[in-house]
């Protein structure tokens, strides 16, 4: 049944913005009291609300009381929040001084999360997962990349990537699983980094292209775990089985956002590292760089150079790489706004790096604008001006969402 949604003070639908480089607020196209037809969880139109009730006689109509800001939902395209457990002790070493490498080195770090997320029965993992998604719905997020990466073992992979499924069929945001087994080396696998890799080719990927858990694989590439000559074997190897791949790059150290290039990776993400040599080869790639400003913020480390990217002309995302230990509050708008506030980045910037530009990161060109034939996931804010959201720097949340035709 079509549906008319209106009328919205302003719609910001991010139509015909590039994918790649700088951008200015002038080019951002606002629709002054307009709506928006929709059927079955597709749009129809996005015009003048008037017009499309004049032009529809018949459709049902779900009026907006008093002024909103409608945007696309939000697509966070990188996250690890299925997990069990709390790293709440390695924070307090980190604010007192340790290192995260320090901490990885005395017990803490991922080892902790897969310790503790190996014990978690799948159920408990699905439930505590749906929360995390249901929080990240209701702030407008409605699509979520989600890594497994703290079972380092067959079962515990699988069993990570079954709740993720289980819990997408639970929910009315959209669901993106990764396999992250390349996370770190297992403490307790007896054997070399690449040995460790050609376990995860050989045993894990095959069971996971059958049973249709992933089809994505991501690696760290850094010192604390794989270096980038393994890495390029690994990512080649997950290609040629039909995998897409992704990965985590200089986060520390420089050397994974190149191997990202090199394999022809769909993203390098956390980028916090990144110098200008690696700046230029990511903007003359079609590798999205994807900025992880809540691990900044957990690490109290600088963010990733976000301006120098749009200016070299590159596709810049912003992820809330939401997970246990470097970043775990997950507020992706409010990370977004203080990292754009500090990298002086302007709202067309920061709204293409939540919406379209991530969902390029994931490769789906269905969501992260609104425009005829998109998906309806929406997110509508009660305010009167754009520019509103960013200047209240995430304490201003949608009071309307709409995530596959549904209202959450």
């Amino acid at each position: 049944m079509k549906k008319l949604i209106g009328p919205f003070t302003q719609i910001l639908p991010l139509t015909g913005l590039p994918l790649k480089g700088a951008l200015k607020d002038e080019q951002l196209q606002i629709i002054s009291q307009g709506g928006v037809l929709m059927e079955d969880g597709l749009i129809m139109a996005v015009s003048d609300f008037e017009q499309l009730r004049s032009a529809n006689p018949s459709v049902r109509v779900e009026e907006i009381e008093r002024n909103h800001v409608l945007l696309p939902g939000f697509v966070d395209c990188h996250t690890h929040i299925c997990f069990a457990g709390s790293r709440a002790k390695d924070y307090a070493l980190r604010t007192s001084g340790k290192t995260y490498l320090e901490i990885a080195k005395a017990g803490g770090g991922i080892w902790d999360s897969v310790t503790q997320t190996r014990a978690a029965g799948e159920a408990t993992l699905t439930d505590m997962l749906l929360k995390s998604v249901q929080r990240h719905l209701t702030e407008g997020v409605t699509t979520i990349e989600i890594k497994s990466g703290y079972g380092l073992s067959i079962d515990a992979e699988i069993k990570q990537l079954k709740a993720i499924k289980a819990a997408a069929d639970k929910t009315h945001a959209s669901l993106v699983s990764t396999c992250l087994a390349a996370h770190m080396l297992p403490k307790d696998f007896n054997g070399t980094h690449q040995e460790y890799l050609d376990y995860i080719i050989n045993d894990l990927l095959p069971v996971i292209k059958q049973q249709r858990l992933a089809g994505r694989v991501d690696i760290f590439i850094e010192e604390s775990a794989f270096n980038s000559s393994d890495a390029l074997n690994y990512l080649s190897r997950a290609k040629q089985m039909g995998f897409e791949v992704t990965v985590h790059a200089d986060q520390f150290t420089t050397g994974g956002s190149e191997a990202a290039v090199k394999a022809r990776a769909v993203s390098a993400d956390h980028l916090e590292a990144s110098t200008d040599y690696e700046i230029n080869i990511l903007a003359q790639s079609d590798t999205v760089a994807v900025t992880l400003p809540g691990a900044s913020l957990g690490l109290g480390m600088p963010f990733a150079p976000a301006r120098k990217l749009l200016d070299a002309g590159a596709c810049v995302a912003i992820a809330s790489d939401w997970n246990p230990g470097s970043a775990p509050m997950g507020d992706l708008l409010m990370q977004a706004a203080v990292m754009g506030a500090a990298e002086k980045l302007c709202a067309a910037e920061v709204f293409a790096g939540l919406t379209f530009r991530a969902a390029s990161a994931l490769k789906l060109n269905d969501r992260g604008v609104l425009t005829k034939g998109k998906l309806a996931d929406m997110q509508a804010y009660p305010c009167d001006d754009y520019r509103e959201i960013l200047y209240q720097q995430g304490k201003l949340k949608p009071d309307r969402v709409w995530a596959v035709g549904l209202e959450n």
